[in-house]
Protein backbone atom coordinates (compact mmCIF):
# COMPACT_ATOMS: atom_id res chain seq x y z
CA UNK A 1 0.00 0.00 0.00
CA UNK A 2 1.10 3.42 -0.81
CA UNK A 3 2.27 5.73 2.36
CA UNK A 4 1.49 8.61 -0.01
CA UNK A 5 -2.18 9.51 2.12
CA UNK A 6 -4.86 9.64 -0.44
CA UNK A 7 -5.91 13.04 0.76
CA UNK A 8 -4.59 15.12 3.40
CA UNK A 9 -6.02 18.53 4.74
CA UNK A 10 -3.86 20.32 6.80
CA UNK A 11 -5.51 23.40 9.11
CA UNK A 12 -8.55 23.36 7.31
CA UNK A 13 -10.77 26.37 8.14
CA UNK A 14 -14.47 27.25 6.61
CA UNK A 15 -16.49 29.97 7.39
CA UNK A 16 -19.92 31.44 6.17
CA UNK A 17 -19.62 35.07 6.93
CA UNK A 18 -18.48 35.50 10.50
CA UNK A 19 -19.65 31.78 11.35
CA UNK A 20 -17.01 29.30 11.72
CA UNK A 21 -18.58 25.93 9.84
CA UNK A 22 -15.06 24.27 9.74
CA UNK A 23 -12.15 24.99 12.32
CA UNK A 24 -8.74 24.01 12.16
CA UNK A 25 -9.53 20.59 10.65
CA UNK A 26 -6.22 18.45 10.38
CA UNK A 27 -7.20 14.62 8.73
CA UNK A 28 -4.75 12.39 6.69
CA UNK A 29 -6.96 9.32 4.82
CA UNK A 30 -5.18 6.29 3.82
CA UNK A 31 -5.30 4.52 0.63
CA UNK A 32 -7.53 1.59 0.29
CA UNK A 33 -9.62 2.58 3.48
CA UNK A 34 -13.25 2.98 3.38
CA UNK A 35 -14.37 5.74 5.85
CA UNK A 36 -17.56 7.18 7.47
CA UNK A 37 -17.80 11.29 7.95
CA UNK A 38 -20.29 11.24 10.69
CA UNK A 39 -21.71 14.12 13.27
CA UNK A 40 -24.28 16.20 14.26
CA UNK A 41 -26.25 18.30 11.64
CA UNK A 42 -24.51 21.63 11.08
CA UNK A 43 -21.21 19.70 11.91
CA UNK A 44 -19.71 20.71 8.49
CA UNK A 45 -19.46 17.32 7.04
CA UNK A 46 -20.99 18.54 3.60
CA UNK A 47 -18.74 21.57 3.71
CA UNK A 48 -15.62 18.75 4.65
CA UNK A 49 -16.28 17.56 1.15
CA UNK A 50 -16.70 20.26 -0.74
CA UNK A 51 -13.50 21.95 0.37
CA UNK A 52 -11.57 18.89 -0.48
CA UNK A 53 -13.02 19.27 -4.00
CA UNK A 54 -12.63 22.85 -4.42
CA UNK A 55 -15.91 23.25 -4.34
CA UNK A 56 -15.50 25.91 -1.39
CA UNK A 57 -13.23 28.10 -0.49
CA UNK A 58 -11.47 27.72 2.63
CA UNK A 59 -10.10 30.69 4.81
CA UNK A 60 -7.41 29.09 5.52
CA UNK A 61 -5.77 25.62 5.35
CA UNK A 62 -4.56 23.60 2.00
CA UNK A 63 -5.84 19.90 0.77
CA UNK A 64 -3.77 17.18 -1.34
CA UNK A 65 -5.36 14.28 -3.38
CA UNK A 66 -2.19 11.79 -3.28
CA UNK A 67 0.41 14.09 -2.29
CA UNK A 68 -0.74 16.89 -4.74
CA UNK A 69 -3.47 19.73 -5.35
CA UNK A 70 -6.40 19.02 -6.31
CA UNK A 71 -6.62 21.04 -9.17
CA UNK A 72 -4.16 18.86 -10.51
CA UNK A 73 -5.49 15.34 -9.48
CA UNK A 74 -8.99 15.86 -10.00
CA UNK A 75 -9.30 13.45 -13.15
CA UNK A 76 -8.34 10.84 -9.66
CA UNK A 77 -11.70 11.89 -8.18
CA UNK A 78 -15.41 10.91 -8.22
CA UNK A 79 -17.73 12.80 -6.57
CA UNK A 80 -21.80 11.68 -5.78
CA UNK A 81 -23.69 14.43 -4.10
CA UNK A 82 -26.67 14.30 -1.74
CA UNK A 83 -29.14 13.07 -4.25
CA UNK A 84 -31.83 16.10 -2.96
CA UNK A 85 -29.58 18.82 -4.57
CA UNK A 86 -30.35 17.36 -8.01
CA UNK A 87 -32.83 18.52 -10.45
CA UNK A 88 -34.26 15.03 -11.42
CA UNK A 89 -36.57 16.96 -14.08
CA UNK A 90 -34.31 17.07 -16.08
CA UNK A 91 -34.82 15.82 -19.89
CA UNK A 92 -32.31 12.97 -19.74
CA UNK A 93 -31.73 9.34 -19.96
CA UNK A 94 -30.35 7.29 -17.76
CA UNK A 95 -27.80 5.89 -19.52
CA UNK A 96 -26.93 9.69 -20.52
CA UNK A 97 -26.60 10.84 -17.01
CA UNK A 98 -23.82 7.71 -16.58
CA UNK A 99 -21.80 8.47 -19.66
CA UNK A 100 -21.98 12.07 -18.66
CA UNK A 101 -19.28 10.41 -16.18
CA UNK A 102 -16.69 10.32 -19.08
CA UNK A 103 -16.42 13.93 -19.59
CA UNK A 104 -13.55 14.00 -17.43
CA UNK A 105 -11.40 11.66 -19.22
CA UNK A 106 -12.61 13.24 -22.71
CA UNK A 107 -12.74 16.00 -21.85
CA UNK A 108 -15.65 18.78 -23.28
CA UNK A 109 -14.93 18.73 -27.03
CA UNK A 110 -14.86 15.19 -27.51
CA UNK A 111 -18.06 13.07 -27.42
CA UNK A 112 -18.52 10.08 -25.81
CA UNK A 113 -18.09 7.18 -28.44
CA UNK A 114 -19.17 3.11 -28.53
CA UNK A 115 -16.57 2.49 -25.46
CA UNK A 116 -17.65 5.26 -23.39
CA UNK A 117 -21.12 3.97 -23.85
CA UNK A 118 -19.81 0.59 -23.69
CA UNK A 119 -18.60 1.62 -20.42
CA UNK A 120 -21.38 3.44 -19.35
CA UNK A 121 -23.65 0.45 -19.88
CA UNK A 122 -20.99 -1.93 -17.26
CA UNK A 123 -21.43 0.13 -14.56
CA UNK A 124 -24.52 0.48 -14.90
CA UNK A 125 -24.92 -3.72 -14.83
CA UNK A 126 -22.59 -3.25 -11.60
CA UNK A 127 -25.67 -1.74 -9.95
CA UNK A 128 -28.43 -3.67 -11.35
CA UNK A 129 -29.92 -0.92 -13.54
CA UNK A 130 -29.28 -2.39 -17.15
CA UNK A 131 -32.71 -2.48 -17.97
CA UNK A 132 -33.32 1.10 -17.35
CA UNK A 133 -30.59 2.27 -19.17
CA UNK A 134 -32.89 4.43 -21.44
CA UNK A 135 -35.74 5.46 -19.11
CA UNK A 136 -35.75 9.02 -18.07
CA UNK A 137 -34.40 9.81 -14.91
CA UNK A 138 -37.96 11.63 -13.83
CA UNK A 139 -39.29 8.00 -14.30
CA UNK A 140 -37.03 6.58 -11.09
CA UNK A 141 -37.52 6.07 -7.43
CA UNK A 142 -35.24 7.37 -5.22
CA UNK A 143 -33.26 4.31 -4.70
CA UNK A 144 -33.00 3.73 -8.31
CA UNK A 145 -31.50 7.54 -9.06
CA UNK A 146 -28.65 6.93 -6.08
CA UNK A 147 -27.19 3.97 -8.20
CA UNK A 148 -27.16 5.85 -10.99
CA UNK A 149 -25.53 8.46 -9.62
CA UNK A 150 -23.21 5.73 -8.05
CA UNK A 151 -22.89 4.08 -11.83
CA UNK A 152 -21.93 7.37 -12.79
CA UNK A 153 -19.04 8.09 -10.40
CA UNK A 154 -18.01 4.22 -11.42
CA UNK A 155 -17.45 5.17 -14.94
CA UNK A 156 -15.20 7.95 -14.11
CA UNK A 157 -12.57 4.89 -12.67
CA UNK A 158 -10.93 7.14 -10.19
CA UNK A 159 -8.98 6.56 -7.23
CA UNK A 160 -10.60 8.52 -4.85
CA UNK A 161 -14.73 8.22 -4.30
CA UNK A 162 -16.06 10.99 -2.15
CA UNK A 163 -19.79 10.43 -1.72
CA UNK A 164 -22.43 12.92 0.64
CA UNK A 165 -24.88 10.49 2.36
CA UNK A 166 -25.26 7.86 -0.46
CA UNK A 167 -27.75 6.03 2.05
CA UNK A 168 -30.05 8.43 2.76
CA UNK A 169 -33.74 8.17 1.47
CA UNK A 170 -33.00 4.35 0.19
CA UNK A 171 -34.84 0.91 0.47
CA UNK A 172 -33.17 -2.08 2.68
CA UNK A 173 -32.40 -3.44 -0.64
CA UNK A 174 -30.82 -0.39 -2.12
CA UNK A 175 -28.33 -0.10 0.93
CA UNK A 176 -27.44 -3.43 0.67
CA UNK A 177 -26.30 -3.04 -2.79
CA UNK A 178 -24.32 0.25 -2.17
CA UNK A 179 -22.90 -1.46 0.66
CA UNK A 180 -21.46 -3.93 -1.39
CA UNK A 181 -20.13 -1.78 -4.37
CA UNK A 182 -18.78 0.24 -1.91
CA UNK A 183 -16.62 -2.63 -0.19
CA UNK A 184 -15.77 -3.94 -3.94
CA UNK A 185 -13.80 -0.65 -4.51
CA UNK A 186 -12.10 -0.52 -1.23
CA UNK A 187 -11.02 -4.23 -2.11
CA UNK A 188 -9.62 -2.92 -5.50
CA UNK A 189 -7.56 -0.50 -3.77
CA UNK A 190 -9.87 2.04 -3.91
CA UNK A 191 -10.41 4.98 -1.44
CA UNK A 192 -13.99 5.53 -0.49
CA UNK A 193 -15.10 8.50 2.22
CA UNK A 194 -18.58 8.62 2.63
CA UNK A 195 -20.81 11.31 4.92
CA UNK A 196 -23.16 8.67 6.40
CA UNK A 197 -25.70 9.66 9.64
CA UNK A 198 -26.32 5.99 11.18
CA UNK A 199 -24.43 5.35 13.82
CA UNK A 200 -25.90 1.93 14.01
CA UNK A 201 -24.32 0.27 10.74
CA UNK A 202 -20.56 2.28 11.08
CA UNK A 203 -19.23 -0.67 12.33
CA UNK A 204 -20.64 -2.93 10.11
CA UNK A 205 -19.87 -1.04 7.27
CA UNK A 206 -16.79 0.60 7.42
CA UNK A 207 -13.21 0.00 8.25
CA UNK A 208 -12.14 3.97 9.16
CA UNK A 209 -14.37 6.74 10.94
CA UNK A 210 -13.46 10.53 11.11
CA UNK A 211 -15.64 11.99 14.08
CA UNK A 212 -16.76 15.57 13.32
CA UNK A 213 -18.10 18.67 14.80
CA UNK A 214 -16.86 21.75 13.48
CA UNK A 215 -13.28 20.49 14.86
CA UNK A 216 -11.82 17.15 14.00
CA UNK A 217 -12.56 15.30 16.97
CA UNK A 218 -11.20 11.85 15.97
CA UNK A 219 -10.26 9.77 13.26
CA UNK A 220 -8.74 6.83 12.57
CA UNK A 221 -9.64 2.82 12.10
CA UNK A 222 -13.22 2.41 13.68
CA UNK A 223 -12.70 -0.50 16.41
CA UNK A 224 -10.18 2.93 17.86
CA UNK A 225 -12.35 5.75 17.66
CA UNK A 226 -15.32 4.95 17.07
CA UNK A 227 -15.89 4.89 21.08
CA UNK A 228 -18.69 6.33 23.49
CA UNK A 229 -16.40 9.02 24.68
CA UNK A 230 -16.19 10.13 20.79
CA UNK A 231 -19.49 9.80 20.38
CA UNK A 232 -20.30 12.18 23.88
CA UNK A 233 -17.55 14.61 21.99
CA UNK A 234 -19.01 14.41 18.54
CA UNK A 235 -22.63 15.11 19.77
CA UNK A 236 -22.55 17.23 22.78
CA UNK A 237 -23.57 14.32 25.76
CA UNK A 238 -26.60 13.80 23.30
CA UNK A 239 -26.28 9.89 23.65
CA UNK A 240 -28.22 7.12 24.49
CA UNK A 241 -27.33 3.47 25.24
CA UNK A 242 -28.34 0.60 23.23
CA UNK A 243 -29.12 -3.15 24.60
CA UNK A 244 -25.79 -4.19 23.43
CA UNK A 245 -23.86 -1.58 25.19
CA UNK A 246 -22.89 0.41 22.28
CA UNK A 247 -23.97 4.26 22.40
CA UNK A 248 -26.98 5.65 19.72
CA UNK A 249 -27.25 9.27 18.83
CA UNK A 250 -31.18 10.42 20.48
CA UNK A 251 -32.97 12.70 17.79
Amino acid sequence: MSETPAIEVSDLTVAYGATPVLWDVDLTVPPGVLMAIVGPNGAGKTTLIKAILGLIRPAAGRVLVQGRPYDVQRRLVAYVPQRRTVDWDFPTSVLDVVTMGRYGALGWIRRPGRRDRRLALEALEQVGMTELAHRQISQLSGGQQQRVFLARALVQDASVYLMDEPFAGVDATTERAIVHLLRRLRETGRTVVVVHHDLQTVEEYFDWATLLNVRRIASGPVDEVFTEQNLRLTYGGRVAFLAEGRSAVVP
